[in-house]
């Protein structure tokens, strides 16, 4: 068996990348960073509408913040029971 053939003691046979799970574990990811920009949008319209800005600005936050959090929820659970594939 040739260095080529193998992956450190492992054959090139047994190395498998679950792309799949990587692939979810992404989602999951950029799906925190948006429940996190959802917050800070939130606190953002927050402190314009203390100082006069319109209340719309409230409700387009915390619509994104919900839709960001469904999302994180949705790819939590789907993480956790693994792909339908």
């Amino acid at each position: 068996m040739s260095q080529a053939d193998s992956f450190g003691s492992l054959p090139l046979a047994e190395v498998v990348v679950d792309d799949v799970h990587v692939t979810i574990r992404i989602s999951a990811l950029i799906s925190a960073f948006g429940v996190l920009a959802g917050m800070l949008l939130i606190v953002g319209a927050v402190r314009e509408y203390r100082s006069g800005a319109s209340i719309l600005w409230i409700a387009a936050g915390v619509v994104i913040f919900l839709s960001a959090l469904y999302t994180l929820v949705r790819d939590v659970r789907r993480l956790r029971t693994g792909p339908t594939t």
